[in-house]
Order: structure tokens, then C-alpha cells, then sequence
């Protein structure tokens, strides 16, 4: 790349959200589509690996739902806090994959949807009056931004880094016969939402970590391995693959984060990770299969700046009732009292738990129902 080339759309970050983004640009009949990274893949991300349903959903409208061949379903989560526990059977299946695997395939459908990869750090994105310059070395009609939580391209565009952070470490541990078949989250006594997980993948092998809201003292490394362990025994023993990570949290909306033009924000550069649980692959794959259709459709009217209001206004309709309601139940369930009475009405309803799951994981609201048995479950605690 030593000399400036022009392509229709270049993608920043091929993450879920940027091959997402490319995969969807080359189905909806963008012409030529680069995928950036700076890192080669396979490569590893510090994540809790769950693959929600609502993934699937959209990968399948692109050809790639088989991206979860070869690896369990799960349908039974564990939840609990001090003495409360439900155990339940959740509505629709999950999977846990390991990053290494999961985005390498969701990269090699955007290759050979035709989208072109290669290894780049993107560190400045200008405008040079026709069309946007990454490094002086690339030029692009649209650009789409899904290169993290520290992004570069949401920089450019003078956004701040989103304010509400969290911070988690994750590891690999060894399957207990207990834990087989299961995701299992704990919640701790630190500031809430502070919980340790460990999610079976099926292969002998978990997922396993701790999160916490990042505060003014940021919990360190030993914290973490000692509040992991301490919530749930014997898992740090026998672990490897330490990573530890920072997630932007959503907040009440998205739509200043996105402003109008050629320049569109997806996944964890557009700050959203669930406030309450910090799941956010299904954000980043929703919201760069959007960012993918409406540069195709922009593009190809001749109007590449029109793609930044077309992308802010479908990615608003598809989550931001969800987000407020996400946004108001991560400032309750800093009240651990609200968090057991989660617990007890999830335990007491199977469509409050079945409520609660599509609230963490999907794009689920706080129902009439859910708050009812919230409010039964308080007073019965």
C-alpha cells in the first residue's frame, strides 16, 4: 500500500462488526470493499464468547449462520447472588465459541463475498474534498468505523470515548461436571453490575471471568483472579489464556454517536456493550450488517454522504427502545436488592426469566410482566 487507492468502502476493524459490515456491503452489491485489520487472524479477543440467537438471525440473512458448525447449543443458565439461585432453561439456544474461531469464519464469508483483507493499523482518517484518506495511503468513498473501544475512526469524527466503562479479565478453564452444559453467572458485593461467569463450550473447556463497573480505582488483575475465584471455587485453578479488557457501555441512545456523512460507527466503536451483562456481539454484528446495507444502497444512488442518516436511523428503530430500557435497568440493578429480587422473580416466573435473558443477551425490554414480578420480588425479600 504504497501508493493511494480508491475504494468504495473500506472497513476499519474486522471484528463481528466490520466483517459484518464488509459481508453485508458485498450482498447488498457494493462494488469494492477493504477490510482493515491490524492484527492477523486467527487472532485472539478477550471476550465471554457467547453467541446469542439474535446473531445467528441476522448472519443468517447473509449466508453466514454456519458460523456456530461443529460447536454445543447451550439452553440452561444458572443465576444467583449470595444464597438466591435460579436455574433455568433458556427459550432459545447459545453457543460459546472462541473468538479465534467465530470471527475468523465471519471474516472468511466477507472474503468470499468478495471484500478484500488486509493487515493495517488505521491511525488518522481525513477528507481530501472528494473522498475520505486513511493514513495518507487509502482513499474511500464511505468508511466504516468498527475498530474498538479505542477506535481511531470515531475520533475523527471528534466523539468522545464513551464515558461508562467496564472492565473484565477472562480465561480458560477446565469443565467441571457441575458446570457442563451450562452458562453460569454469579454476582459478587463489589459495585454492581460486578459478576464472575464461567460458560461451557462444549469441548472439555470454559470460558471463565470477572467484570465489574470501572470506577475511579480500577480493579486490578489479582482482584479479579481473587473475586473470580471466591464466587466461584476452583475455577482459576488449572485456567490459561488470561485477557483482561475494557467495554463501552451503552447509554441511553446512540443516535448523537452517529452523526450524518460518509463516516459510520458499528459495534463497540459506537459504544454499545450492554450495560447490564456486557455482551456485545450481537450489537456489532446488528449494527454492521446495517452500516454494510446502507453505504451498498448510498453508494450506488450517488449520494455516499446520505449513508450516515440511513444507518443512524435503522440501527435507532432496531435497538433504541432496548437501549433505554437497558439503560434504566443497569442504573436499578446497581442496587443489589434489585438484583435479588431479579433473581427471585426469575426463579418464580418463567417468562420473567425468560424476560431477563432476552434483556442480556438480545433485545429484549422490560415488560409490564417483568416489572411486576420485580416489584412482587422486592417486597417477598
Amino acid at each position: 500500500m504504497t501508493d493511494p487507492q480508491t475504494w468504495d468502502v473500506v472497513v476499519v476493524g474486522a471484528g463481528p462488526a466490520g466483517a459484518s459490515a464488509a459481508l453485508a456491503a458485498r450482498r447488498a452489491g457494493a462494488g469494492r470493499v477493504l477490510l482493515l485489520d491490524r492484527e492477523d487472524f486467527p487472532r485472539d479477543k478477550s471476550c465471554g464468547d457467547g453467541i446469542a440467537p439474535h446473531v445467528l438471525d441476522v448472519l443468517g440473512e447473509l449466508g453466514a449462520a454456519d458460523v456456530v458448525a461443529g460447536w454445543t447449543p447451550l439452553q440452561h443458565l444458572d443465576l444467583s447472588r449470595g444464597e438466591r439461585l435460579v436455574s433455568g432453561r433458556m427459550a432459545r439456544p447459545v453457543w460459546v465459541i472462541p473468538r479465534t474461531v467465530f470471527d475468523s469464519r465471519l471474516v472468511d464469508h466477507a472474503v468470499e463475498a468478495g471484500a478484500v483483507l488486509l493487515r493495517h493499523r488505521v491511525r488518522r482518517v481525513t477528507h481530501d474534498g472528494e473522498a475520505h484518506v486513511l493514513d495518507d495511503l487509502l482513499r474511500a468513498r464511505v468508511v466504516v468505523g468498527a475498530d474498538g473501544a479505542n477506535s481511531a475512526v470515531r475520533s475523527t469524527l471528534g466523539l468522545p470515548r464513551t464515558a461508562r466503562r467496564a472492565v473484565a479479565l477472562r480465561g480458560y478453564a477446565p469443565t467441571t461436571p457441575a458446570r457442563r452444559g451450562r452458562q453460569v453467572i454469579r454476582y459478587g458485593d463489589r459495585t454492581q453490575p460486578s459478576y464472575a461467569w464461567a460458560f461451557d463450550r462444549g469441548d472439555g473447556w470454559s470460558n471463565v471471568g470477572y467484570g465489574e463497573l470501572a470506577g475511579t480505582q480500577q480493579p486490578t488483575r489479582g482482584l479479579m483472579l481473587d473475586q473470580l475465584e471466591q464466587l466461584l471455587p476452583g475455577t482459576v485453578d488449572g485456567a490459561r489464556d488470561w485477557r483482561g479488557h475494557h467495554l463501552p457501555l451503552s447509554g441511553w441512545g446512540w443516535s448523537t454517536d452517529q452523526p450524518d456523512g460518509a463516516v459510520l460507527l458499528a459495534g463497540d466503536a459506537a459504544g454499545l456493550v450492554n450495560p447490564m451483562t456486557g455482551e456485545g456481539i450481537y450489537y456489532a454484528v446488528a449494527t454492521g450488517a446495517s452500516a454494510g446495507r446502507a453505504v451498498a444502497r448510498s453508494v450506488a444512488a450517488g449520494r455516499a454522504a446520505a449513508a450516515g442518516a440511513l444507518h443512524r436511523d435503522t440501527v435507532g428503530r432496531l435497538l433504541s427502545r432496548h437501549l433505554h430500557h437497558t439503560w434504566l435497568a443497569a442504573r436499578l440493578c446497581r442496587r443489589p436488592s434489585i438484583i435479588d429480587a431479579g433473581i427471585t422473580a426469575a426463579g418464580r416466573d418463567a417468562r420473567a426469566f425468560d424476560a431477563l435473558v432476552e434483556l442480556g443477551l438480545g433485545d429484549g425490554r422490560i415488560t409490564p410482566r417483568l416489572a411486576g414480578a420485580l416489584a412482587t420480588g422486592l417486597v417477598r425479600n
